[in-house]
């Protein structure tokens, strides 16, 4: 008799009361296939599945598990807290401390509001700059994802490129008006022409601009320096707000995140995962003056009930102690370069067009020849051969995003052994490609 698989089994289960099976799509595992792994347990860069299968996690939650799973300063910390309870719905001194520490890290942050969610930072932070401009459009570029807002989701990444149809203009989603995207601009992403263009017949009337400072919901994808400077000159030329969402880059790529090292300041960031160290936790900061028009001060009203709780707090502070220690970027950013150059060199070993990048701890690899640049020319790339390799890397005890648009993440915890293990695990994988 065949030995019944515990992952199958919980995935026929789950499908009959979660739709899909899961509670966020990409882990559906749609694109590639397959049935998707549920986890009973993860230490440092690795977790355990239904059939207690250990895998080398190279998502890491999506980012937030920078510090490795179930680090112990952190878990001390989120246990001291939950103690004294889990949410009180009023104010805690832990909640100024964050924000302290976050517009330290970031001196474009003069204050800042949290939330639960990156969604939710995103949204609010889009219902500021309007009622700070009194202007209704925005502007998003293609293939950046900033949360499922019904004014965001015009031809966005992250899942939606695995299940959208791309019709041109057209909401990415189910269930979003049409009249309300209409007050949503897409424009290809580092094209500096478009921005232009669009400022310039349509200036006094732009609310905000929206970017990904380093897209990681199309794979990765950097921007050009000529294409930053272009939307920070028109935004203050027009006076519209520009956010950078940093809900992924923010303490990834660096200490102060995407913003630390393009040398631009924006007016509003939004951040999230790793502020959290794995907890529900986001925030949206920036200029005191824009900040001044929320409730309670202004007529932009947001609220939340377990905004700011006493145990995401705690993971955070403690979080973001341990990512300000001296060397830390230095080594997450040496183990992830190392990562990419021996991925790169075992897909050049087997003569399979593979290209690579990476930001601190978040990377890219792509099954083409040149490092794509905009959503288009990630569309182009190889899928059917990322599937395949997906599915190897699976068997050898690697798991990566199961989507050819998503970024991958390491942590601390990928040290020398384990970056080893995953080149070693590529090199079989592209043997059999």
């Amino acid at each position: 008799m065949a030995k019944v698989d515990k992952n199958e089994v919980l995935f026929e289960r789950a499908q009959k009361t979660i739709p899909g099976g899961v509670n966020s799509p990409v882990r559906a595992f749609r694109q590639v296939g397959g049935t998707p792994r549920f986890i009973t347990k993860a230490k440092g860069p690795y977790f355990w599945d239904a059939e207690n299968k250990r895998y080398i996690d190279l998502i890491m939650s999506w980012g937030p598990m920078i510090v490795g799973h179930a680090n112990p300063e952190v878990v001390e910390a989120v246990q001291k807290a939950a103690e004294t309870s889990f949410s009180y719905g009023a104010p805690t001194e832990g909640e100024i401390e964050l924000a302290e520490r976050i517009c330290a890290l970031m001196p474009s942050v003069e204050q800042v509001r949290m939330v639960s969610s990156g969604t939710e930072a995103t949204m609010s932070a889009l219902r500021l700059a309007r009622g700070y401009t009194g202007r209704d459009l925005i502007i998003k570029f293609e293939g950046c994802y900033h949360g499922h807002a019904d004014s965001l989701l015009v031809k966005a990444g992250s899942g939606l490129l695995t299940f959208a149809d791309s019709t041109q203009n057209a909401p990415s989603s189910g269930g979003v008006p049409q009249d309300l995207v209409k007050h949503t601009l897409v424009l290809p992403y580092n094209d500096v022409a478009a921005i232009e263009e669009v400022f310039k017949k349509q200036g006094d009337q732009i609310a905000a601009v929206i970017i990904e400072p380093i897209a990681g919901n199309m794979n990765l994808i950097k921007p050009s320096t000529e294409f930053l400077s272009a939307i920070r000159n028109l935004t203050s030329k027009h006076g519209s707000v520009l956010i950078y969402d940093e809900v992924m880059t923010g303490f990834r790529v660096a200490l102060g995140g995407a913003q630390s090292l393009q040398g631009i300041t924006p007016d509003l960031t939004c951040l999230g995962k790793v502020m959290g160290g794995g907890m529900p936790m986001a925030a949206f900061g920036g200029k005191k003056e824009i900040m001044s028009k929320l409730a309670p001060l202004g007529s932009v009203y947001q609220a939340g009930t377990l905004s700011g709780n006493p145990v995401a707090v705690a993971a955070g502070l403690k979080t973001l102690e341990i990512i300000s220690r001296a060397g830390f970027y230095e080594c997450l950013t040496g183990q992830t370069e190392k990562l990419m150059a021996g991925l790169k060199q075992a897909a050049d070993k087997a003569n399979i067009p593979f290209a690579v990048d990476n930001v601190g701890g978040m990377f890219g690899f792509y099954f083409t020849s040149q490092i794509p640049t905009s959503y288009e020319a990630v569309t182009q790339s190889d899928i059917e051969a990322f599937k395949k390799f997906f599915h190897l890397m699976l068997d050898e005890g690697v798991y990566l995003a199961p989507s050819a648009y998503e970024a991958g993440f390491t942590s601390i915890a990928h040290d020398n052994e384990v970056v080893n293990a995953i080149i070693a695990a590529a090199e079989s994988s592209f043997k059999k490609l």
